[in-house]
């Protein structure tokens, strides 16, 4: 029998948390978090991650599982979250997959295969120092001479990326996939795909609020706190938003009102290309929490419509 999946995506600053965690109530369900930061412990703040008592008692998973300085990708991901939907499907309750990294999001609908290409760590930081030095744009032209085609549909500041492919390419002579292309689902699970968004002034002034409240909130010093402890600020955990650019305002590139004003618009921007994403999804529900009355009727509608389309739930 094929085991049931949940899963709820959307951007940043939506309503994820607080939907998840009353559906999970409801439905016995433990949540696994698809999210590529709150993977990283002692980034609370920046990474919006649900305290203790905002879990209020639902199991959470793959949340303060490593190290600033840690290598994850979504190899990994996949690995961990591979094993806990089989372990919460053995004590009788529901995986419960919520997050808004596409990418994690992917790794378990679709058959990815992450094998073929050991990771080369030495050989990664390498090519990352040379974009330290040189710049994005002098690695995204060395991709170009590897696979040209490869670097078309590559951004220069994707460092992430770049470097992936060109060390896939430098190990295998074979080019990244592209896994938007010739996705086939897994068949391993029965999934009910929900998708949450807003307005878009509203969820924009969501995203405002909350990066207020972040500041408000001591993100200033969880940064500092963390580079006085002595993770570099080259780190891949560093590259996410909020800790960049808090970063450059520490370091005096930015002035306290130019960080605030790029956090916000980097982080609808971000969130922009959250929504892309997800809407490629051709089965995934759509709610629209402006529509709502309240949050009540949300959850009431998410749930009934969960109840249709998964058995045993």
């Amino acid at each position: 029998m094929k085991k049931n999946v949940l899963i709820l995506a959307g951007p940043t600053a939506v309503g994820k948390t607080a939907t998840a965690i009353d559906l999970a109530k409801m439905l016995n369900c433990e949540i696994i978090s698809a999210d590529s930061m709150q993977i990283y412990k002692y980034m609370n703040i920046g990474t919006a991650k649900p305290t203790v008592d905002e879990q209020e008692n639902i199991p959470h998973y793959l949340l303060d599982e490593i190290e600033p300085d840690e290598e994850f990708s979504v190899a990994l991901f996949q690995e961990r979250a591979k094993k806990l939907i089989k372990e919460i499907t053995d004590r009788g309750k529901t995986p419960f997959i919520v997050g808004g990294t596409g990418l994690y999001v992917n790794s378990i609908l679709y058959n990815m295969d992450f094998t073929q290409s050991e990771s080369n760590w030495e050989f990664r930081k390498q090519l990352e120092e040379e974009a330290r030095i040189n710049g994005n744009e002098f690695l995204h032209n060395k991709l170009k001479q590897l696979a040209p085609e490869v670097a078309e549909r590559i951004h220069p500041n994707n460092v992430k990326r770049v470097v992936r492919a060109i060390e896939v390419h430098s190990e295998s002579g074979e080019n990244i996939k592209d896994f938007s292309l010739d996705l086939t689902l897994n068949e391993d699970y029965n999934y009910i795909l929900i998708g949450l968004t807003r307005d878009r002034e509203e969820l924009y002034e969501r995203i405002n609020q909350r990066v207020d409240i972040m500041i408000r909130d001591g993100l200033i010093d969880e940064v500092r706190g963390l580079l006085q402890k002595g993770y570099s600020e080259d780190l891949v955990a560093f590259k996410g938003l909020g800790y960049k650019e808090v970063i450059q305002f520490i370091k005096g590139s930015y002035s306290y009102e130019e960080m605030v004003d790029i956090l916000k618009r980097d982080t609808r921007r971000y969130a922009k290309r959250q929504l892309t994403w997800f809407k490629r999804y051709d089965f995934i529900k759509w709610f629209n929490i402006s529509t709502y009355p309240s949050h009540e009727k949300l959850i009431r509608d998410i749930e009934n419509f969960i109840r249709g389309h998964l058995k045993d739930v």
